[in-house]
């Protein structure tokens, strides 16, 4: 496999969101989509899920988690999410938060497993 992602703590992340008022938020999805790609070579890309992610970024939360998924499935572990975990976008104000805390949290776990140091 190729090159580690980088684990990400979750609380400054989302304080980084907040902060830049959602700026944060294009930064974290392009660099995630693209460490999934450059690791397992599978998947959109960072300007692919980018673009996505602009446009109809509804459609994020499912193809992050579905990529997520992959990552497990390929390393023939169970994942801790699953595609529909996009569902939660669904719930008023902290469906987004809890999306975002089971995906860096898987994202966190598998990095982490294969020796990236904790964040």
């Amino acid at each position: 496999m190729g090159e580690l992602g980088k684990p990400r703590s979750i609380g400054i992340s989302i304080l980084l969101f907040i902060v830049t008022l959602g700026i944060y938020g294009l930064v974290w999805t392009y660099k995630t989509f693209d460490e999934m790609k450059r690791y397992s070579g599978n998947g959109v890309g960072a300007v692919i899920g980018l673009i996505i992610g602009i446009f109809v970024g509804i459609v994020n939360y499912f193809l992050l988690a579905n990529e997520v998924e992959n990552l497990y499935r390929g390393d023939n572990k169970e994942p801790p999410i699953r595609t529909i975990t996009g569902f939660w976008v669904f719930l008023p104000l902290v469906g987004p938060i809890i999306w975002f805390v089971k995906i860096q949290g898987a994202l966190n776990e598998f990095w982490q497993a294969h020796g990236a140091p904790a964040p």
